[in-house]
């Protein structure tokens, strides 16, 4: 005799089978997504709004938490709050504790508080300048730090999920089930909105946490970033008396370099026929044609167009400017001869993010790290994008760049220290490199002049960039090569800022490398001055050392014997 699928044992399995041969899903499984996809949205909720990372704010280290108040709350502590309305959809919002705030300042009253703050007002204008780089690094850790909690929430219930099954057993759960299964739908709708709102609920419930909407706007940040900034405590008070003076000072920036970008493009404009010109009257090398037929004419090489910044010094009012000259010039290749941070601290991060994203895509950055710069710094540039030079050989265009960090490191305030290696020692051993290197190197990216100039005189180098200075030097034979020493790109200049307007001139440079004889030909100057002007000189010529009677390092790269 037969048994009936209802009588089978499990009492499903024959039910089952048959709706997978009608081809839908049975019950049981989707039983099982639903309990999946509640474990994986109570996850995420918990997740997203226990979400916490801690990254740097201007020139302050901070903690950013996701919150539900449907706001976001910059919270000095003793000094009080700046709270805007969040942007962020359902509610969330987040709460930015800045921390390192000097202790002295408790003990100080209104009017002096801001003086007391008053040292990091270039680093908060920098800052807000170019706010976007930093923004993203903030988002994408949130992000990150949100899906890690997610994932771990998620294993947590699993795990949980399958000890209570083992702990209960076949029978227990068996019973269990027959009496809740009338009741299923309200008990799995009520479970998952006590997990979701009691996360939601947990997430900000001090009273610190509330927004005080009632609060009126603060007039001074109309028509900034900040507009419709509610300030509490005593940073109301300093804000609505002295908040004038750095608002001004950041307008004054963004107006600046905005005449500045505007000049550059003028500039380039009147230029340009002078350029077209020169290049039809001075065509690069010629080469053969692929086909190698006789009576083809030959064909110039396209030009390999390098762009030299230096020595930044966290002058992101800047980045929009190198922007322009990279995108003007056509530029493959942007090589930054260090000196990007002042001090190589990570709340600087938002400097070398914000240099590295203002380069168009599909153009290289490459840089070699300055005496202010660090490991840390370079690091984070490294993520947003840039070839780190370590002491080894890079192509990149077809140009095969060798450079490193600079063996001294430069703080402000504390002095000049020396590296595990001297300038002697990079020298050396870039020098090594560079004559072991048996397809050549075509360009030496270091830092400080000195320690290229014995790569230079070994003859296995045709071309240095440096920087370290702030004053333009050459180009000019060193040796068997050509040394170019930029100047400041954030126009710095003895005992000024580099934030803010331009106190100095700031300096790009264009070069155009021939792959036919892979050498520089050419290079032209653009210079943005302290009055918002700006100029681009005509091609002007590169030097050419003399030749030497052996080949050495490369068989592009002669030196003597």
């Amino acid at each position: 005799m037969s048994t009936a699928p209802d009588e089978t044992p499990e009492g499903t399995g024959a039910r089952d089978d048959g709706e997978r041969r009608r081809g839908g899903p049975s019950p049981r499984t989707w039983r099982r997504v639903a309990v999946v996809v509640a474990g994986v949205l109570v996850a995420l909720v918990v997740g997203v709004t226990t979400a916490s990372v801690e990254l740097s704010l201007g020139p302050h280290e901070a903690r950013y938490d996701v919150t539900t108040d449907d706001a976001v709350t910059i919270d000095l502590g003793p000094v009080g709050t700046l709270q805007i309305d969040s942007p962020l959809p359902l509610t969330l919002g987040l709460r930015v504790t800045v921390q390192e705030i000097p202790a002295a300042v408790t003990e100080l009253d209104q009017a002096t508080t801001l003086q007391a703050l008053n040292g990091d007002l270039r680093s908060y204008l920098a800052f807000f300048s170019a706010p976007q780089a930093a923004v993203e690094d903030v988002a994408r850790a949130l992000v990150a730090d949100a899906l890690g909690r997610a994932a771990v929430t998620f294993a947590l219930l699993t795990a949980a999920w399958w000890l209570g099954r083992w702990v209960l057993g076949p029978a227990r759960r068996g019973e269990l089930a027959a009496t809740l299964r009338p009741h299923g739908r309200a008990i799995a709708g009520g479970t998952v909105a006590v997990v979701v709102l009691g996360t939601v609920l947990t997430a900000s419930v001090s009273e610190r946490d509330q927004p005080d909407a009632s609060r009126p706007a603060s007039a001074v940040f109309d028509d900034t970033p900040l507009e419709g900034a509610r300030v509490t405590g005593r940073l109301g008070g300093v804000i609505d008396t002295y908040g004038g003076y750095v608002v001004d000072a950041y307008r004054e920036n963004q107006a600046f370099y905005a005449r500045a970008r505007t000049a550059l493009d003028d500039a380039w404009d009147a230029t340009q026929p002078v350029l077209d010109a020169q290049d039809a009257r001075a065509p690069l090398t010629a080469s053969p044609t692929p086909s190698g037929d006789a009576d083809g004419a030959d064909e110039a090489e396209e030009p390999v167009v390098l762009v030299v910044v230096s020595d930044l010094h966290c002058n992101v009012g800047m980045a929009p400017l190198i922007a322009t000259v990279v995108e003007r010039s056509g530029a493959d290749v942007l090589l930054d001869a260090g000196d990007t941070t002042m001090n190589g601290t990570g709340v600087e991060q938002y400097c070398v993010t914000t240099f590295a994203r203002a380069v168009p895509d599909g153009v290289e950055l490459v840089t070699s790290p300055g005496n202010h710069d660090s490991a840390e710094t370079s690091a984070v540039y490294a993520r947003s994008g840039a070839r780190v030079l370590d002491g080894s050989v890079v192509e990149v265009d077809g140009v095969r760049i060798l450079g490193d960090h600079d063996p001294a490191q430069t703080r402000v305030g504390t002095g000049t220290t020396a590296g595990e290696e001297s300038a002697q020692d990079v020298a050396e051993r870039l020098t090594q490199t560079a004559c072991d290197d048996e397809d050549g190197v075509d360009l030496l990216l270091i830092h400080t002049p000195r320690v290229g100039t014995p790569v230079l005189t070994s003859g296995c180098v045709p071309a240095q960039v440096s920087g370290h200075m702030h004053q333009r030097m050459g180009p000019a034979v060193v040796g068997q090569g050509v040394q170019y020493v930029s100047s400041s790109t954030a126009g710095a200049t003895l005992g000024q800022p580099t934030v803010g307007p331009l106190n100095g001139t700031a300096e790009m440079t264009v070069l155009r490398w021939d792959p036919g004889t892979r050498r520089v030909v050419d290079y032209q100057l653009v210079q943005v001055r302290p009055d918002g002007s700006a100029s681009v000189s005509p091609w002007l010529q590169w030097p050419t050392p003399a030749p030497t009677p052996m080949p050495r390092g490369g068989a592009n790269h002669p030196s003597p014997m």
